[in-house]
């Protein structure tokens, strides 16, 4: 991300706030990170658990698919951080990234858009 914001919105019903850290990327792809508090459950009464996935579209109408992530418990237990990577590689030339997070579980969906600034890079 090119200035010192972080991007939040409240998910899955109010009950927790996405909040987006960084936006980093490589040769062939980009990852997100960002912590969910209050931390996601851990699902131990057999609930289905929540995953997570990512579309996302540039300024200049590339579109981005999920190329998986990983998320967990911080190590003072009050957030989930994680990151979820997207794929191909961004192009130098564009300057947003219109991202979709979609929470799932249980057969459910849960929806959210963010826009956010890319960072230079070459």
């Amino acid at each position: 991300m090119t200035d010192n914001t972080h991007p939040t919105v409240p998910v899955l019903n109010g009950r927790h706030q996405l909040t987006i850290h960084a936006l980093t990327p490589a040769p062939d792809s980009f990852s997100i990170a960002y912590s969910i508090a209050p931390a996601l459950p851990a699902n131990p009464d057999g609930t289905d658990p929540i995953l997570l996935t990512l579309e996302a579209k540039d300024d200049l109408g590339n579109e981005y698919t999920d190329w998986g992530g990983a998320f967990g418990l911080a190590p003072d237990g009050t957030h989930t951080e994680g990151t979820i990577t997207g794929q191909p590689a961004l192009p130098t030339e564009a300057g947003e990234l219109h991202v979709q997070i979609t929470f799932l579980q249980g057969g459910k969906e849960f929806p959210y858009e963010l826009t956010l600034r890319l960072p230079a890079h070459t």
